[in-house]
């Protein structure tokens, strides 16, 4: 004959609010770890958890808890100013370039050349020695 596995019913148990506190308030003050308490009270870890969201003062719901060490602050902040400095910087040499090309542009009409193209343009004369050509 086969025997029948006899069915176990699984007692619920309720922990009350005051309970939950003391246990997040012994968690928040790292008496006891998560681990343990959920070994000694045989609590899932997720429910420990939900405890600690629901009764910790750290996690308040809509709060964000920013950590940033200070020099991650100061970092963050030298770099910010180093890439304004940057940008200026650029800025500065597009300007120079705008006004070299305006030069470049206002000297060619003048001349009636054109001086981009044939500013130090080097020639092989096939002897190994290169001449610079200049406006013709």
């Amino acid at each position: 004959m086969k025997q029948r596995a006899q069915l176990e019913i699984k007692q619920r148990r309720l922990f009350s609010e005051a309970f939950k506190r003391e246990k997040v308030k012994d968690l928040v003050e790292k008496r006891i770890s998560i681990r343990q308490l959920s070994r000694l009270y045989e609590v899932s870890r997720t429910s420990v958890y939900n405890w600690l969201y629901a009764y910790s003062p750290h996690y308040e719901q809509k709060t964000n808890l920013v950590v940033q060490m200070e020099s991650e602050a100061h970092k963050s902040e030298m770099l910010q100013q180093r890439v304004a400095e940057l940008e200026r910087i650029v800025g500065q040499k597009q300007l120079e370039l705008d006004f070299l090309n305006k030069l470049f542009e206002i000297g060619s009409q003048e001349l009636g050349f054109d001086i981009k193209k044939n500013l130090s343009t080097k020639l092989s004369n096939g002897t190994g020695a290169e001449e610079v050509r200049g406006p013709k």
